[in-house]
């Protein structure tokens, strides 16, 4: 009967030993995962509003001389920071460049106004971001004016 006995308490220590154990190594998980968050998707929000500063009443028909306005955002999701270009072109031609530093989940609204000088329907207003210093676009955006 004791070697029973001496038996089972050996089981029972070898498996108070492995419950020990297995708490551990879940506590030591369940601590890295809120230690290190999962970063999450990573992209840059490109936008244009209106004036007023809604998705409405953009400068689509203009006459010759006229000026439009819209509002161009930029928000950084890329967990970290980003060197931007924006060009602005008008049919084909550069109308306005610009630089921004952007840090981690910063935002940029800018007014931009342009003047139209010729006449015609559907030209291209086109909006074009650039990410550190890479040569191809990284987001495109357009408007078709109208001018009469």
């Amino acid at each position: 009967m004791d070697q029973k006995f001496t038996n089972k308490r050996v089981i029972y220590k070898i498996l108070s030993i492995i419950l020990v154990i297995s708490i551990i190594v879940s506590s030591a998980t369940l601590i890295y995962i809120l230690v290190t968050p999962k970063p999450g998707e990573r992209f840059t929000e490109f936008y244009l509003l209106g004036p007023n500063g809604t998705t409405s009443d953009y400068p689509t028909d203009l006459m010759i001389g006229d000026e439009g306005k819209v509002i161009i955002g930029i928000v950084n999701h890329e967990h970290e920071n980003v060197a931007y270009r924006l060009e602005v072109n008008f049919n084909g031609s550069l109308l306005h460049e610009e630089h921004l530093l952007l840090v981690k989940n910063e935002k940029v609204e800018s007014p931009f106004t342009f003047q139209v000088k010729e006449k015609g329907e559907n030209q291209k207003l086109e909006f074009l971001l650039y990410k550190n210093q890479q040569i191809e676009v990284y987001r495109i955006l357009h408007l078709w004016i109208n001018v009469i």
